[in-house]
């Protein structure tokens, strides 16, 4: 689909673009779409450290296996 874009047809596109909104508000259009591709970057890897976090195994307590003894604390093996 994109293969078949030329060097033509991208000066069309930004020539309507300069029609559209005239020269003196294109840098202010391309700084506005530059800042919410940073915002939204940012959000994408957020929500992907957050996942991770989730995920993360909890960290589980030892316990004896059934049927093994331990010794009570104070009682001595004589």
């Amino acid at each position: 689909m994109f293969r078949d874009i030329s060097p033509t047809h991208i000066a069309l596109i930004l020539g309507a673009f300069i029609v559209l909104f005239g020269y003196k508000k294109l840098p202010d259009a391309t700084r506005s779409i530059g800042r919410s591709m940073r915002i939204f970057k940012s959000e994408v890897k957020g929500l992907h450290e957050e996942r991770t976090e989730v995920s993360a195994p909890v960290e589980q307590v030892d316990t004896p296996a059934v049927g093994v003894s331990t010794p009570a604390v104070g009682v001595s093996n004589l």
